[in-house]
């Protein structure tokens, strides 16, 4: 990938900038002996072609929207469009929520992500003794269709998409979303959106399942196989590593317990008789960018280089 006597070229000059940093460090030392990312993994003062002279690009970079995809998914990524700007949002009522998305829709916002309160994602209605104090309080309290007709008054679901983070009663809600759907005259196979229906890291990170693994993971494939029939174009999980990361994973860990986890759905949707090719299209993932989203790690980078972009 670069030309060897280069490298040795780079090398060279590198040692001798860092002469000179060490001599002017007698006078203005670094706040920190050693500087890192907030998943521990040191950073250099300077990176060069040197730090991965193993590089290989058609298997290590390769061209945009090819395997292995480091430089995006889509050949021309967003010169041709935009991502779906939406902004995580509910409170109080149906009817508090509902002003609050059609105010973002008027000012920009092409999509909705729905923030459900605690007692409307563990499975508790409003009235219930144990919703005392937590209605309306993280989300928007939704007990019936009634409330997801007043939530989505006034908004087109055939021109909306909407990402909904619920679990355990993702199924629960989605069927609530294509009645909406069906009273304003838009078919299930015309909605666009996601549940995020990823009940293994409920167990792990946030808390909030219902019911025990085996009996989750069997609604989860059912709701795999009902849209990839009735809603195509609806995702029907967001297998989640931001959560794992606000709980206090490192980002390496943030990725491979994500990754397991979406193993672990696939290989569960498999036994269950589903075909891969069918269902995987509509899984999506969901991470936690921090500031370093972008960094090398040693125990990433090819034999004898010190590291690679992880």
């Amino acid at each position: 990938m670069f030309d060897s006597k280069k490298i040795k070229e780079i090398e060279g000059q590198v040692q001798t900038w860092n002469e000179k940093i060490e001599k002017s460090l007698e006078r203005n030392p670094e706040r920190k002996k050693e500087f890192q990312t907030t998943s521990g993994i040191p950073v250099p003062r300077i990176f060069t072609p040197d730090a991965v002279p193993g590089l290989e690009y058609s298997s290590d970079l390769n061209f945009p929207g090819e395997f292995p995809f480091t430089r995006g998914v889509q050949p021309t990524m967003y010169r041709g469009r935009f991502w779906t700007m939406r902004q995580y949002a509910g409170f109080g009522t149906a009817e508090d929520t509902n002003q609050r998305y059609r105010y973002l829709l008027d000012h920009g916002q092409t999509g909705l992500s729905v923030a459900f309160d605690l007692p409307t994602q563990i499975g508790y209605d409003s009235d219930h003794p144990l919703a005392q104090g937590e209605v309306g309080k993280v989300g928007v309290a939704i007990d019936s269709v009634k409330d997801m007709e007043v939530l989505f008054d006034r908004i087109p679901l055939e021109q909306v998409s909407t990402s909904m983070t619920i679990n355990a009663p993702a199924s629960i809600l989605l069927a609530m979303y294509m009645v909406v759907g069906e009273n304003q005259g838009v078919a299930p196979d015309k909605l666009n959106g996601t549940v995020q229906n990823d009940i293994l890291k409920e167990y792990s990170s946030r808390g909030t399942y219902i019911f025990p693994p085996k009996p989750s993971m069997r609604i989860i494939t059912n709701i795999f196989e009902y849209c990839t029939r009735k809603v195509p174009n609806w995702n029907t999980i967001s297998i989640s590593g931001y959560h794992m990361r606000e709980a206090g994973c490192t980002a390496v860990q943030e990725v491979a317990f994500t990754l397991s986890n979406g193993m672990a759905y696939v290989e569960a949707a498999r036994k269950a008789g589903l075909d891969v090719d069918i269902f995987a299209p509509r899984l999506s993932f969901f991470f936690n960018a921090h500031l370093d989203f972008l960094k090398r790690s040693p125990s990433f980078g090819p034999p004898g280089a010190s590291g690679r972009k992880s």
